[in-house]
C-alpha cells in the first residue's frame, strides 16, 4: 500500500507512542510525557503537563477557539496500558512491529494509544488546513486508567479540570468486529462483593452441621446459576450485547489452615458487572437473601459498588449528539450504540453532567482489548484520523 507522506508520519509517530513503555505496575510516565509534549508542539498545539494533587503527571493539548468562554471539546485518552505475557505474543508487545497484511502489533494498539494519536493527527490536519472552529478543543493524555485511581477521578476534581469548561467528550469505546462502529452511551457499574461465610471449626474427619465450606457452596451456586440465566439471555437474544447483561465472575477464594482443620471462616470474592436499566437495590437484596438462606454468620461486604451510571443521551435534546451523528451520517457509518462492558474515564466525567461518547474509531477489526497480539491496521488507523478530522470539525463548531 502506497502512503502519503502525511500517512507514513502519523503511522511513524503511532509506533513511536506504542514503543513507549507505560506498563503496570509501577509506571514511570516520563518519556511518554516528553514525546507527547514534543508531538503536541510540533502539531501546533499549546501543551501543559499538570501535575495536581492526588493524580500522576498528566497531559493537555489545546487549539483555542474562537469564541474560548463556550463549553469546549475534550478529547480524553489514557497513556497506560495492561500488562502483557510475553510467550504468548507473535511479535515483541512493544516492538511496533508490522506485517506483511499492514497489521501493527503492540500493547496499547487498540486500548488507547491507537485513539490517541489519531486525535492528535486529526487535530494536526485541522490546524495544518487553516481550520478555525467556535469551540476550543482539549486533549488530555491521562495516566493510570487501567487501575482507576489517581488518573481522571482525580482529575476531575482539580482546579485544572474546571478551568477547562468541558462541554463534551469522545472518550474509547471498542473496536468493531464487523464493518459497524460502536459507540458507547453508558458503561455498566462495576460491583466487588466478598462473601464472608463463618462456621463451625473442628477436626477434618467429622461430618459437622454449620460448616463454612457448606455455606460457601451455597452462596456459590446462587451466583453461578445467575451467571448461567444471564448467559443465556445474552445467547437467546442477538440484539443484546455484553453491556446489557449483567455478568458475574468468582475471582478470589480464601479459607483454610491445614489439611486436618475444618476452616472456621471461607471468603468468595465476585465481580459483577450491572447494566443501566438494572434495580440495584432490588439485586443487592436478592444477594443479601441468598446470605441468609445460606445460613448464620454469612456476611455480604460491599467492597466496591457503583450503584448508578449517567448515561449520554442520543436524542435531540443533546445538541452534541446531534452533530455527532449528523458527521457519521455524512460519512455514510455505520453506528452501533451500546453500554460499554468495562470501565473507562468516561464514568467520572458523566457523574458531572459532561455529555461523553465513547466511540474508537476502529472497525473490522478483531477486538484484543488486554489481550496477547493486540494489533491495529495501518489502514484502519488512517481511516480513524479520516473520521475522527470530520467529527472533531462538528462538534467544535455545535
Amino acid at each position: 500500500m502506497l502512503l502519503t507522506e502525511e500517512e507514513q508520519e502519523a503511522i511513524i509517530n503511532f509506533q513511536k507512542y506504542l514503543r513507549i513503555s507505560t506498563v503496570h505496575p509501577n509506571i514511570n510516565y516520563d518519556e511518554c510525557i516528553t514525546f507527547l509534549t514534543q508531538l503536541g508542539f510540533e502539531a501546533g498545539l499549546t501543551v501543559h503537563v499538570f501535575s495536581p494533587d492526588l493524580c500522576k503527571r498528566l497531559v493537555v493539548m489545546t487549539y483555542e477557539g474562537t469564541d474560548p468562554a463556550l463549553p469546549s471539546l475534550l478529547l480524553n485518552s489514557h497513556m497506560d496500558v495492561v500488562p502483557v505475557q510475553e510467550k504468548h505474543w507473535k511479535y515483541d508487545p512493544f516492538g511496533a512491529e508490522i506485517d506483511k497484511l499492514g497489521n501493527i502489533y503492540a500493547r496499547g494498539a487498540q486500548d488507547m494509544k491507537g485513539v490517541g494519536m489519531q486525535f492528535v493527527e486529526a487535530v494536526r490536519r485541522c490546524i495544518k488546513e487553516g481550520l478555525k472552529f467556535r469551540r476550543t478543543i482539549h486533549l488530555s493524555f491521562v495516566p493510570e486508567e487501567e487501575i482507576g485511581v489517581k488518573g481522571m477521578e482525580s482529575f476531575v476534581k482539580t482546579d485544572e479540570f474546571k478551568k477547562l469548561n468541558v462541554g463534551c467528550v469522545i472518550d474509547e469505546s471498542m473496536p468493531g468486529e464487523t464493518d459497524e462502529f460502536l459507540l458507547a452511551y453508558a458503561e455498566r457499574s462495576s460491583w466487588h462483593l466478598e462473601i464472608i461465610c463463618n462456621g463451625v471449626t473442628g477436626h477434618g474427619s467429622l461430618l459437622p452441621d454449620n460448616t463454612a465450606g457448606e455455606k460457601l457452596r451455597h452462596i456459590i451456586d446462587k451466583f453461578m446459576d445467575f451467571r448461567k440465566s444471564e448467559k443465556k439471555k445474552l445467547l437467546n437474544n442477538s440484539n443484546l450485547t455484553l453491556g446489557d447483561v449483567t455478568t458475574v465472575n468468582l475471582m478470589i477464594i480464601k479459607g483454610g489452615v491445614q489439611t486436618n482443620v475444618l476452616p472456621s471462616t471461607m471468603t468468595a470474592l465476585f465481580v459483577l458487572g450491572v447494566p443501566v436499566d438494572v434495580d440495584c437495590d432490588k439485586l443487592l437484596n436478592t444477594i443479601r437473601k441468598w446470605c441468609q438462606d445460606a445460613g448464620d454468620g454469612v456476611i455480604c461486604k460491599e467492597v466496591k459498588i457503583n450503584k448508578y451510571q449517567e448515561v449520554t443521551k442520543l436524542d435531540k435534546s443533546n445538541l452534541w449528539w446531534m452533530a455527532f451523528k449528523n458527521a457519521c451520517d455524512e460519512m455514510k457509518l455505520k453506528i452501533k450504540p451500546l453500554v460499554m462492558p468495562g470501565g473507562t474515564d468516561s464514568r467520572f466525567l458523566r457523574k458531572l453532567g459532561i455529555p461523553s461518547f465513547g466511540f474508537s474509531a476502529m472497525n473490522n477489526t478483531k477486538n484484543l482489548l488486554h489481550n496477547h497480539d493486540e494489533y491495529l491496521n495501518q489502514q484502519i488507523f488512517l481511516n480513524g484520523i479520516d473520521i475522527y478530522y470530520k467529527i472533531i470539525s462538528e462538534l467544535a463548531n455545535v
